[in-house]
Formats: C-alpha cells, sequence, structure tokens
C-alpha cells in the first residue's frame, strides 16, 4: 500500500510540475512577444518565443530553442539573424525570465545592452525598460536599475522620465586613474 500511495504522489507531483513548467512557459512567451513587438523596429520578425520539447518519454528534460515567427512560418533563430536581433532577443528573454521568476527582485543589471543595436531599436528598447520594467518597479522600495553603457544617448534616454535621480560616469584623470563622479540626470 505504502508504494502504491508513493506512486500515486510522485505522479501528482509530476502531473503538477508539467503544468506548472507549461504555464510558466506560456507567461515567459507572453511577456517575450510582448517585448518583442514594443522593442523590434524591423520588418523580418513579427515575434519570437521559446519552444521545449520532451528529450525523451517519461522524462522531465527538455530541449529549448529560440524561433522566430513571420506571418504563419516559423523559424529557428539559430544561424538566420543578425547580432543585433540576437542581442535584442537575448536581452528580451533575460527580461521577460527577470520578470516571471523575480518579482521582488530589487537590482535588475544590464551590461552594454545596445552592442550592436541600431538607433531605432535602442531608443525603443530605452522606452520598453521605461514604460514596462521601471514603471512597474517604481513604488518598489528597494528597486535598482543599473545600466552599463557607453551609449551615452541610450543613458539620456533612460534618465528622460524622472524616473532616475542620477547617474554615474566614470572617467580617467591625468594619470590615467579611474575617477567616479555622480551626475544628476538633468544637469
Amino acid at each position: 500500500m505504502a508504494n502504491k500511495d508513493l506512486d500515486r504522489y510522485y505522479a501528482a507531483l509530476d502531473k503538477a510540475l508539467m503544468r506548472f513548467h507549461t504555464m510558466k512557459m506560456e507567461e515567459i512567451n507572453k511577456i517575450i512577444k510582448e517585448l518583442w513587438q514594443q522593442t523590434y523596429r524591423g520588418q523580418d520578425i513579427d515575434c519570437i518565443s521559446i519552444n521545449s520539447d520532451s528529450e525523451g518519454a517519461g522524462t522531465r528534460s527538455y530541449s529549448y530553442r529560440v524561433v522566430m515567427q513571420n506571418g504563419g512560418a516559423e523559424l529557428e533563430m539559430r544561424g538566420r539573424c543578425s547580432a543585433g536581433q540576437k542581442v535584442l532577443a537575448s536581452l528580451i528573454i533575460r527580461l521577460a525570465l527577470a520578470e516571471t521568476f523575480c518579482l521582488n527582485c530589487g537590482i535588475l543589471a544590464l551590461d552594454e545592452p545596445t552592442t550592436n543595436l541600431d538607433g531605432p531599436n535602442a531608443e525603443s528598447l530605452a522606452a520598453a525598460l521605461l514604460s514596462r520594467i521601471m514603471e512597474s518597479r517604481k513604488g518598489q522600495e528597494n528597486f535598482q536599475l543599473i545600466i552599463i553603457t557607453h551609449d551615452e544617448r541610450f543613458a539620456q534616454l533612460i534618465g528622460q522620465r524622472q524616473l532616475a535621480e542620477k547617474y554615474y560616469r566614470i572617467s580617467k584623470d591625468e594619470q590615467q586613474h579611474s575617477k567616479i563622479e555622480a551626475q544628476e540626470i538633468f544637469d
């Protein structure tokens, strides 16, 4: 009887985990689609998503792949995208994962998010960060957005909505030592 109970418990747990996985993948893909459509300015990709395929019967092992959709066609992104499209897809996926699993997370850090992005896509990324991430978290006491960038235009776009208080400019002095200066956004 104990073995039967354990088998039933295992089957129920496995079914609940599979439902949870499906639910979270749907949530992640919904966020990815919205962010892609808010951000991407090209005409060749309508949206992207993560597809997960089971590897073997009865296992909880998955193979994940990022696919792009245009019209009714769905193609794997690997080997078919520009460097900018790959960077944007990577950022959007990470933002969707953070939004799904880290609701009360205090820090979101992006290192050189505009690398390989053209001007319009960098601008729409700034707008998406502002409208979706910063607006929704501005009431959260512990939230900090850290962006490491050489792109001053992108930093200015982020600071335009008065959601940021200051930024830090790192430069070199005459002896080639790094110096850090706090700067007000609207100086």
